[in-house]
């Protein structure tokens, strides 16, 4: 189980992060008008998660994965997460934390498996 503990370490680890410098990097490359702040990021995350996904739909209906391919569009996901995120007001060591006590939350009231935002 999660603890505290180790709610409070990955919170530490996580402060000023290589993922925090891989977001304002990600910055440097984003050309969308700032009055679609929010919306073009997460469309491009909707499309790119459905890129993963067709990938992942092809192994099962070629029977042979390109692990590679697959790992380069989860990177163009993480773009468009650390877009959404800084449009946002976050850094990704944020967000990654919220979701850990996030998730922390649901295994401890026993709701891990199931539906729903707030569980």
């Amino acid at each position: 189980m999660i603890t505290q503990d180790d709610i409070d370490a990955v919170a530490t680890d996580l402060t000023g992060t290589d993922m925090d410098l891989y977001q304002q990097k990600a910055k440097s490359f984003a050309i969308y008008d700032k009055s679609f702040k929010l919306v073009y990021p997460a469309l491009g995350l909707a499309s790119e998660a459905g890129e993963v996904a067709d990938k992942v739909k092809k192994w099962i209906r070629d029977g042979r994965m390109d692990k590679l391919e697959i790992a380069k569009e989860i990177g163009d996901v993480l773009w468009y997460a650390a877009l959404s995120a800084d449009d946002l007001g976050y850094t990704l060591s944020d967000i990654a934390l919220l979701n850990l006590e996030k998730l922390d939350k649901r295994k401890k009231a026993g709701k891990i498996k199931g539906s729903g935002d707030n569980r």
